[in-house]
């Protein structure tokens, strides 16, 4: 197919309030042979028109016939649902306690949204596959700190499950849970899940979706890129700090083990990822070297 013939195909799908449609061709170009690991996390997980949004734009980027794995949080619908059984946690450093209840209910709210993701894509014509701990486990952990409980360390990933579902043109959808050698299931921080498999498929980017446009400096002027050693800086200073820490973490971790750049930006901005991926401009803030 011509590129001519091509762009009057991606003209049919593409959104009115996405970048210019003319360019499109030239970053598919770009990005097709590489991979895009999604992280879909932080509130943006309970607005039903921003998960719609989010739904749509995934399906565009298959139809385009890009490889991209998405890892889902579920923080706000695992509080919503220890709130019903009345269940308090507490948190250390950004991690909830996960005592065995809590796990029970944690691995049925993430597999419960991971079935919901799994069917939104399939009825806009996208083939989307769970990956969980139920039926194709792919993160091996170890424990995290004895007094966090079933909270888990990502050890190894299987990538053999994840490439295969790539190859044929489908779209893992893993959720941050593991196995432990004695097959008990851990909890895992969405972005240390989503950072580990990037990690370990030397992804072209990482996109966390967050509540967040991205990272400010001192000014509170948004960072459109940064390399690790600056954003260290940030953090030595305190500039950058609270629940911010542990996913700075991750994305130098990620941008220094093989992933070309690392991107945080704001999910509950319509088309915030056909922007970062398909204009120069970008959205949020990226992390490369």
């Amino acid at each position: 197919m011509s590129e001519e013939n091509n762009l009057e195909e991606i003209k049919k799908f593409w959104p009115k309030d996405a970048p210019n449609v003319n360019n499109v061709p030239k970053y598919v170009k770009k990005y097709k042979k590489d991979l895009i690991v999604i992280k879909y996390g932080g509130n943006v997980l309970i607005d039903r028109n921003i998960f719609n949004n989010f739904i749509q734009d995934i399906s565009i980027l298959n139809k385009l016939g890009l490889s991209i794995i998405i890892v889902h949080g579920g923080g706000p619908r695992i509080e919503r649902e220890l709130k019903k059984s009345n269940i308090q946690t507490k948190f250390i450093n950004g991690l909830r306690v996960t005592d065995k209840n809590v796990i029970n209910i944690v691995e049925k709210v993430l597999i419960d949204f991971n079935n919901d993701i799994v069917v939104s894509l399939n009825k806009k014509g996208s083939k989307a596959v769970s990956v969980n701990t139920k039926i194709n486990n792919v993160i091996n952990v170890i424990p995290d700190k004895p007094e966090l409980g079933f909270v888990g360390v990502p050890q190894e990933i299987n990538i053999e499950i994840i490439k295969n579902i790539i190859s044929q043109k489908q779209i893992p959808i893993v959720a941050p849970l593991g196995l432990d050698k004695n097959k008990q299931t851990y909890n895992i921080n969405g972005d240390t899940a989503a950072s580990a498999i990037a990690k370990k498929l030397k992804s072209r980017r990482l996109l966390l979706m967050t509540n967040v446009e991205g990272v400010y400096d001192d000014r509170k002027t948004l960072i459109s890129e940064i390399k690790p050693y600056d954003m260290e800086n940030l953090v030595n200073l305190k500039i950058v700090q609270g629940g911010m820490l542990p996913k700075i973490k991750n994305c130098i971790e990620a941008v220094e083990n093989g992933v070309r750049g690392v991107v945080i930006l704001d999910g509950r901005k319509p088309r915030a990822i056909l922007k970062e991926i398909f204009s120069d401009q970008g959205a949020g803030t990226l992390i490369r070297k």
